[in-house]
């Protein structure tokens, strides 16, 4: 099969805009897909119109945002055919591409493909998640971003990981403080992270970023509960406070509306469509694929770069695509093994530092069980509205796997593909197995990778697409 690109990169985040911008430096031609209408990915998004149309938005998302820019701005200029709002919907092992793109289905072929799709929100399976007034963190940071839009009412953000304290002092900035930030990390955590504290100095602008976030929430006069546990969120027909217990003491703190977070997770879809290698990631607590020192995956021809192959964050991200492009440049002849050596080293480099905060990170924001494994009443599977009490009834019925529930139960067969069940449901499983989630596995995924119509199936156009950059 004859390919139309070098390279084709999905995703057009930290990851995927750096990846396109040295590739087409190196002189491979390169598409770039992605579902948004603007590149930049979750982190950057919108970072070519806040500037100009919301500069106070802009100044509460603060200086890091404003990286994306110079990401962006390298690949408008860069030889790349850039196709936004084209959402990938296959990926077969021969490296062809199907998406849908203005109304219709397009495929596109490669010689490689980078799979940059970044990370999703871990799912917060606590009772009351499901109400209306409940929504993830990382959607409020959305809403900030795109339209620059703060959350009406009393905002209770709750949960654990970096981006919880970020969007507070994001909110701070933008002269809407939280009503209340609930910590679920307990205490005795932060004595067990003191032992990669060591290594994590390495990366000490992390911490010292982390102290500034927390001094503005002080300033600002947030309330902050740590050591937070058994959350739970209150109401009728919607939310109207947040109940957790704190120092053996219940506590309740009025909400109208309560944002949810514990850590991101990679995205995994495509790499489990092409049946790449995965493993299960006890430190992060998740499954990603295997990956070599340039990260390309167990499958010839596919690599994964940011956060889809681990969780690192943006900068390592945008390390990672730089290194992830070299190795493919030598992979398609474009580079020589001392010219791909040389060209990868201060990228892999900047990647080895950046990522020296990760243990310490890792160890400080881990899940908590009630989280990982709630309790029996508790929805996972919103698609299907199944509960984990029911997962667990069908392991006591022999049920071995998550693929095995979906006979059982229809669990991660709805839209949502079990990106939001998928790793909550392996954890039950494990647990109740007395096993690991990496014993039991994941679910199998299969094409469409997102919804559409029959239309947009129908006027599938396997000619060269070509984009605009």
């Amino acid at each position: 099969m004859t390919a139309d690109y070098d390279l084709a990169i999905i995703g057009a985040g930290p990851a995927g805009l750096a990846a396109a911008g040295l590739a087409a430096e190196l002189g491979l031609t390169v598409a770039l897909l992605d579902e948004q209408e603007r590149p930049g990915g979750q982190i950057y998004r919108a970072i070519e119109t806040v500037g100009a149309s919301r500069p106070l938005t802009a100044k509460a998302l603060g200086p890091d945002y404003e990286r994306g820019r110079g990401l962006v701005d390298a690949m408008r200029a860069a030889r790349v055919d850039y196709l936004p709002g084209a959402i990938v919907w296959n990926v077969s092992r021969e490296l062809a591409v199907n998406f849908s793109r203005q109304g219709g289905s397009r495929e596109l072929r490669a010689r490689h493909v980078l799979v940059a799709t970044g990370a999703m929100e871990r799912p917060v399976p606590v009772p009351g998640w499901t109400r209306p007034g409940v929504m993830t963190v990382g959607a409020l940071q959305i809403m900030l971003k795109t339209s620059g839009l703060v959350a009406d009412g009393r905002v209770v953000l709750a949960g654990s990981g970096p981006l919880l304290l970020l969007l507070a002092s994001q909110y701070v900035e933008a002269g809407a403080p939280p009503a209340a930030v609930v910590e679920t990390v307990p205490r005795a955590r932060y004595v067990e992270a003191l032992a990669h504290l060591p290594k994590a100095l390495r990366a000490a602008g992390y911490l010292a970023k982390g102290i500034r976030l927390m001094r503005t929430l002080a300033r600002a006069g947030v309330p902050v509960y740590r050591g937070a546990s058994d959350l739970s969120v209150e109401g009728g027909d919607k939310a109207t406070g947040l109940a957790f217990t704190q120092g053996g003491r219940e506590r309740r703190v009025e909400a109208d509306l309560v944002a949810l977070h514990q850590g991101v997770v990679p995205n995994q879809q495509i790499t489990r469509l092409l049946g790449c290698d995965h493993v299960f990631d006890d430190g992060q607590r998740c499954f990603r694929p295997v990956l070599d020192d340039w990260f390309a995956t167990s499958l010839d021809g596919v690599s994964v770069a940011g956060d889809g192959g681990g969780i690192g964050g943006a900068v390592a991200a945008e390390h990672a695509g730089r290194v992830a492009v070299c190795g493919i440049a030598h992979r398609l002849g474009a580079l020589s093994e001392a010219q791909r050596d040389a060209r990868a080293a201060p990228s892999r480099a900047a990647l080895n530092r950046d990522l020296a905060i990760r243990p310490f990170l890792e160890t400080l924001y881990r899940p908590p069980r009630e989280v990982l494994e709630p309790a029996d009443d508790v929805l996972v599977c919103r698609c299907e509205e199944v509960t984990a009490g029911a997962v667990r009834g069908a392991v006591a019925l022999g049920c071995p796997g998550p693929n095995q529930a979906k006979s059982f139960l229809r669990c991660g067969m709805g839209p949502c593909q079990g990106r939001v069940c998928g790793p909550v449901v392996s954890e039950i499983i494990a647990d109740a197995l007395g096993s690991d989630p990496g014993a039991v596995g994941y679910y199998r995924i299969r094409p469409p990778l997102k919804p559409l119509t029959l239309g947009e199936l129908a006027a599938l156009d396997t000619d060269t697409e070509s984009g605009t950059a």
